[in-house]
């Protein structure tokens, strides 16, 4: 089976001051996937069936505003699917 494992990097709601190393959530939640590609690979994952993909806030597991809603929606999900 041609299977790739795709990480995906997601963040909560707050917006970023854009003053730091991240621009945007988008830049962060990106940053955070490929994170995970690259220690992978440096353990003798392929490459070749790794993907990074950012979805910055817009994919949140839970739309409240409590800290523990904010907390669920900073992850990383792995993801094993067909090329």
């Amino acid at each position: 089976i041609p299977w790739i494992l795709r990480i995906d990097g997601h963040t909560d709601k707050k917006p970023l001051a854009g003053t730091g190393l991240f621009k945007s959530n988008w830049d962060l939640s990106s940053a955070r996937a490929i994170s995970v590609v690259q220690y992978l690979a440096s353990k003798g994952v392929s490459p070749q069936r790794l993907a990074a993909a950012g979805f910055g806030e817009f994919q949140p597991l839970d739309t409240g505003d409590s800290d523990e809603a904010l907390r669920k929606n900073r992850r990383i999900e792995l993801k094993l699917t067909e090329r």
